[in-house]
């Protein structure tokens, strides 16, 4: 028998009943922003009506409009999710908390990666259990993807998505001290896009206040597109759906038009005689800013706001190994990923074969790939924080190596989430084609990273040395953990 009935709380929108689940509570599918229809995809968010009665918040809701994602021989499934669930109806947060929230629990806000084109709140990987049964209130948010979400028209405000999660950061501080949640200690983290996202986020003036710390897993300070490259796109686009390359002539374009125009864009040549493509080609959307995000941070955006970041210390792998093109790699590959990404691209290259003598072509071909994509924007933003008297930067590097994939995959690109999230033992994890392979991670590593997050967002210290910009101590998290200072310091000053 059931003594506990379904948890109700109202909202400033209305009532919303969610599912108890031990000694925690969920809330799925809450609108935190207006369904965007119509000419309203091409809009900033605006405030959900409210409704009578009291909202089911028991079952998952639509997601934003995307393409099915794979990535060759590795199961992704848990990271992207199961594609398009439709419904306009998805400018919504996902909802963990314990039980027993008195109104003074740490409050974390995460936001999906998946290239700017996919994932949502759907996913296997983003279930919040862990948090709420650590004494946090944990939410996860879908925002706008592709075209309707960072394509950038004239007529229409950039950065769409960006606009969502601050949208959905104002919610949170009007509601969530009804789910126990404390407005004033927030934590917005994310990964991948999602980290991009945050860095973005961080750097934008209209979020000030609207939370007190932040984490960027993989993600980049420098991953914004510029004007002109977002302008390519657009034409791009516009040409691909038989209009104009303005709002108003997307407006009455159906989402599955869109969907389908977003997945023809990739490959676009977005370098330019004074920018490189900050995504080498594997998304064409990103942020589109004047000043990338970790530049704003040096001149002290930000500054208020405590700062973890970190990535994988194989990031490169996923976009090599599951495709089979990471064993084939040659020299000319090296060369080709150093060029797109660097406007030194000899000295690059150089630099990586002095400090992995014996490694392989496809070893510093995922390297260099690793560091465009992430490793040099990330460090860059943990340098222009640091900079800052006002608040705390740590740093860390995830080098646990997953076993999948006959034991190539490594410490790559989101390895490091079942970790983050406490699900390292989930069965659908785990396999020769599952992210975390066919081998038991380390015992207490899911702890001890879980762990550091949540007593980050507690306390604004996850349990070692502060990164600074003399040391850079930066927390290494493998079966044993060590604190290193300036780890890989020569390739680190050839991105500068």
């Amino acid at each position: 028998m059931n003594h506990h009935p379904d948890p109700v709380v109202t909202t400033a929108q209305g009532a919303v009943r969610g599912l108890r689940r031990g000694d925690a509570t969920a809330f799925l599918n809450i609108p935190y922003a207006a369904a965007p229809r119509g000419a309203g995809r091409f809009a900033p968010p605006r405030p959900h009506e409210p409704w009578d009665g009291v909202r089911d918040a028991t079952v998952p809701g639509p997601n934003a409009p995307q393409s099915e994602r794979g990535l060759g021989d590795i199961d992704m499934s848990p990271y992207f999710g199961d594609g398009w669930s439709r419904g306009a109806d998805y400018l919504t947060v996902n909802v963990w908390a314990p039980a027993a929230a008195n109104g003074d629990q740490p409050v974390m806000v995460f936001v999906h990666g998946g290239a700017f084109v996919a994932g949502s709140t759907r996913a296997a990987l983003y279930d919040g259990s862990a948090f709420a049964r650590d004494g946090v209130v944990l939410l996860t948010l879908n925002y706008r993807l592709g075209i309707a979400g960072f394509l950038d028209l004239p007529g229409a405000p950039a950065n769409r998505g960006l606009l969502d999660v601050v949208a959905a950061l104002r919610w949170v501080k009007e509601n969530i001290a009804a789910f126990g949640g404390d407005p004033r200690n927030v934590t917005l983290f994310g990964q991948s896009a999602g980290a991009t996202l945050v860095g973005g986020v961080l750097a934008t003036p209209e979020a000030a206040g609207l939370f007190r710390r932040a984490i960027v897993q993989s993600g980049s300070g420098l991953g914004a597109f510029t004007t002109e490259q977002a302008a390519r796109v657009a034409r791009a686009a516009a040409a691909s759906l038989g209009v104009e390359p303005h709002a108003d002539a997307f407006a009455d374009i159906p989402d599955e038009r869109l969907v389908e125009a977003a997945s023809r864009l990739t490959g676009i040549d977005l370098r330019t005689e004074t920018h490189h493509d900050p995504l080498i080609g594997l998304s064409p959307f990103s942020l589109v800013l004047d000043t990338q995000p970790a530049e704003s941070v040096a001149a002290g955006l930000g500054a208020d706001v405590d700062l973890l970041i970190g990535t994988n210390a194989e990031e490169g792998n996923l976009y090599l190994v599951p495709v089979g093109t990471y064993a084939t790699s040659t020299a000319e590959d090296v060369d080709d990923v150093a060029a797109r990404s660097h406007p030194h691209a000899a000295r690059l290259v150089e630099t990586y074969r002095r400090t992995r003598p014996g490694a392989s072509y496809g070893e510093l071909r995922s390297a260099i790939m690793g560091d465009a994509l992430f490793g040099a924007g990330s460090r860059a933003l943990a340098e222009a924080h640091a900079a800052q008297a006002r608040s705390a930067t740590y740093a860390y590097e995830f080098a646990w190596r997953s076993q999948a994939l006959d034991g190539q995959l490594g410490a790559a690109h989101a390895v490091e989430l079942p970790f983050v999230f406490d699900l390292a033992r989930s069965a659908r994890l785990r396999g020769a084609n599952a992210l975390l392979g066919p081998d038991e991670p380390p015992a207490g590593l899911a702890a001890g990273v879980h762990g550091a997050w949540v007593r980050f967002a507690r306390t604004g210290d996850p349990g070692w040395d502060p990164y600074d910009t003399e040391r850079r101590s930066t927390l290494r998290m493998d079966a044993e953990w060590t604190q290193v200072d300036d780890p890989r310091g020569r390739e680190r000053q050839v991105w500068r």
